[in-house]
């Protein structure tokens, strides 16, 4: 089972995109981001719970400013390159963000439906998926291996107490 780690700094729509993975067979969980609790990330550390996925779906705006949300996603690939990320830009898309190189992303431009996010997610894992919308799966990532990892440290989905994987 893929594991999906959703970043959202809008907790409800977070909880939509978490249940629309669940229920299309995906282990999803989430994090607020730096909004919601220290970010590790930014201080230049791991994040145990990118290493404990296959996947991030990021909301191109989870500091909630743009300039943060470059900071945070050049970070996440610079310490966790291994792990494709899904940038969501559910209005208009970052000019900063990059679909090749280091800090390459696979874009999710408009509304993140249950749909649109698998064919993200697949086109991210290099996964022969769903047919692609237009502005889905601009760029392939290389495959991606599904190997289980142990769950880290003690910033665990949901927050502090949250289930882990």
């Amino acid at each position: 089972m893929t594991r999906v780690l959703i970043v959202h700094h809008d907790i409800d729509l977070s909880d939509q995109e978490v249940d629309s993975l669940r229920r299309r067979g995906y282990d999803a969980q989430q994090c607020r981001g730096p909004i919601g609790a220290s970010c590790p990330i930014l201080a230049g550390l791991p994040c145990s719970l990118a290493e404990g996925a296959d996947v991030l779906v990021y909301d191109a705006f989870a500091t909630g400013e743009p300039d943060g949300a470059r900071a945070l996603i050049e970070g996440m690939r610079e310490i966790h390159p291994k792990v494709p990320i899904v940038l969501v830009a559910s209005g208009m898309e970052p000019a900063w963000m990059e679909t090749a190189g280091l800090h390459g992303v696979t874009p999710l431009v408009g509304l993140p439906t249950g749909e649109r996010l698998v064919a993200a997610i697949e086109a991210a894992l290099g996964s022969p998926g769903p047919e692609e919308d237009a502005d889905v799966g601009q760029a392939r990532m290389p495959s991606r291996g599904a190997a289980p990892r142990a769950p880290g440290g003690p910033d665990t989905p949901g927050g502090p107490g949250g289930a882990g994987w």
